[in-house]
């Protein structure tokens, strides 16, 4: 019988994982870059190229894929999706199945203390600002400036942090 830490966890060996990361089981992780302090929950795969910052925590079935960068103190919720292509082809012009040559990754940023809600849907290209929040369910389709809460499809700007009246999603403003 196989440990039960390989059969749970893949881990590759060019994953750099910073001080008292705290990975549950049922990852996968390679050639990825993890901060001091942040915990990845489970069911997570985190892709080669993309960088995690310090006291950050990754919840379940979340995708992280190659060319997003997510700062220091920022939370991701369940089973939030990250982009990285535009116009996703499983096969080139001639028919033959495309291979990493075929496309350009596009980058996405999530700047520090920003908070992502579950099941929210991130496209290529954004920048979320510091201590921005998107909503749950939301689709990001442009830049969130620092500050804001969006929320909704495609995801507006319905409140600032701090405000003291929140706008509601449903309000008729």
């Amino acid at each position: 019988m196989k440990d039960k830490a390989a059969v749970t966890k893949r881990i590759a060996p060019d994953v750099k994982l910073g001080k008292a990361v705290k990975i549950v089981d049922f990852v996968n992780l390679y050639g990825c870059e993890i901060g001091d302090n942040s915990k990845i929950g489970t069911f997570v795969e985190i892709q080669k190229g993309s960088k995690i910052g310090k006291n950050c925590k990754i919840s379940s079935h979340t995708f992280i894929c190659e060319g997003v960068s997510i700062e220091d103190n920022v939370f991701i919720g369940h089973n939030v999706t990250f982009i990285n292509d535009l116009y996703p082809r499983a096969t080139t012009s001639e028919g033959t199945l495309q291979t990493d040559d075929d496309w350009t990754c596009i980058a996405t940023l999530v700047k520090q203390g920003a908070s992502i809600g579950s099941s929210a849907t991130i496209l290529c290209g954004i920048t979320i600002g510091e201590h921005a929040i998107v909503g749950a369910g939301s689709m990001v389709t442009r830049d969130v400036p620092a500050h804001a809460i969006v929320a909704g499809n495609p995801a507006r700007i319905i409140s600032r942090v701090g405000e003291k009246k929140t706008a509601g999603i449903n309000n008729t403003d």
